[in-house]
This record gives C-alpha cells, structure tokens and sequence, in this order.
C-alpha cells in the first residue's frame, strides 16, 4: 500500500455522515475516507447482517466492538471479536463475506 501526498490529517468518525448500504439481511453504515486508490471506513453492521454479495477485494479488518464472521466462498469461517483483525489480498484467497448475529463495528482499510 502506497499513501499518496497527504497532509496530517485528523479524522472525527463521529461527524463523517454515513451511507447505508443494504445486506441480504441486516444493513451496514459505512463512514468513510478516500485518498487516491486507499478507503479508510468505520463500518457498523447491525445485528443479523448477512453481506449481499461475495467478494474479492483485499482488506485490513480490525473488529473495533462485537463479533464478526468471516466466510470464505470454499466453506471456510473465521470467527473474530473485539480485538482481533484479519488482512488478505485482492483475489489473494477465496472470495469472502460479512455476516454477524449481534452486529459489529469494524475500523477497514482497503
């Protein structure tokens, strides 16, 4: 990852305006940050959200509060709570998807 130029910049999450985004079940709220090819989101699943859509796009995912699953379009799951994080490539591994039964908040770059 290569950060373009960018000033020291200081992010209040708390005053970024979300965007909803619909899962098959549940939704996400997504605040998010953009500079030349990287987006910085703090993402808040609610609970019973199942994404909508499998995909291949690499991301650094730390679960900031809750319990996050991470399925693997191969049958594979990866359960992380607050406090842990998971990274992979783009197209580096099986395609993926979010789901979480009590909701979650994860801080991604990607």
């Amino acid at each position: 990852m290569k950060i373009p130029p960018l000033p020291f910049t200081v992010t209040d999450w708390s005053k970024v305006e979300p965007s909803r985004h619909e899962g098959e079940t549940g939704f996400a709220l997504w605040r998010s940050f953009t500079i030349g090819d990287i987006r910085v989101r703090l993402v808040e699943y609610s609970p019973g959200y199942v994404a909508d859509h499998w995909c291949d796009r690499g991301h650094i995912i730390y679960v900031v509060a809750g319990e996050l699953v991470s399925e693997l379009k191969d049958g594979r799951r990866h359960a992380l709570k607050a406090g842990m994080s998971y990274m992979m490539s783009d197209f580096g591994d099986a395609a993926h998807r979010s789901v979480t039964e009590g909701g979650c908040t994860l801080f991604i770059v990607d």
